[in-house]
């Protein structure tokens, strides 16, 4: 299978009340993404994370990222770089790319991190914005129901498929 996700922040303490996360704390946060994670993703399934993975995480990297199911491709985000110098990268990635284009068998595909306005293929899939709607440009953004939002804050804290993207950001452009 193939699975999307972006911005789990892991490491991150105060990203629960930047997105008004549903965690108690930083433990209950990570412990929660990774269980989750694990409870979708085996290590058979190819997963494409669209960034910030981890932030500021104290805790040793190679083993939160051994801990992860899953044959991992990172698209890098704005929070990726610090960790990235730290990880032994080539042991639990099997791609790591600025901005990919791609086919999942029935469509061409762009991930970036970032939400842009044009891109290449039918689809864009992207994070950095996790669960706000900027107003520079959340109006026209909104209106791209092919364009679609990887962050976990918008589809229920997991990873997904394509499809349930597509029903998750379906929910997320019509609420307020």
């Amino acid at each position: 299978m193939l699975y999307y996700t972006s911005d789990l922040h892991l490491g991150h303490e105060n990203i629960i009340k930047l997105c008004k996360r549903p965690f108690f704390s930083l433990e209950e946060m990570n412990e929660t993404l990774i269980g989750d994670w694990n409870s979708r993703i085996t290590n058979a399934d190819n997963i494409y994370i669209m960034g910030d993975l981890l932030f500021r995480s104290a805790t040793n990297l190679n083993e939160f990222l051994l801990r992860l199911k899953g044959k991992k491709h990172l698209i890098v985000g704005n929070h990726d770089s610090s960790w990235m110098k730290k990880a032994d990268l080539d042991r639990h990635f099997e791609s790591i790319d600025k901005f990919k284009v791609f086919s999942n068998g029935r469509c061409k595909i762009t991930l970036c991190h970032y939400p842009m306005m044009s891109f290449e293929g039918k689809y864009l899939i992207y994070g950095h914005i996790h669960n706000n709607k900027p107003p520079t440009f959340w109006p026209l953004l909104k209106t791209m129901g092919n364009a679609l939002n990887a962050c976990v804050e918008v589809n229920g804290y997991m990873p997904v498929t394509f499809e349930e993207l597509i029903e998750n950001n379906a929910i997320f452009r019509t609420t307020p």
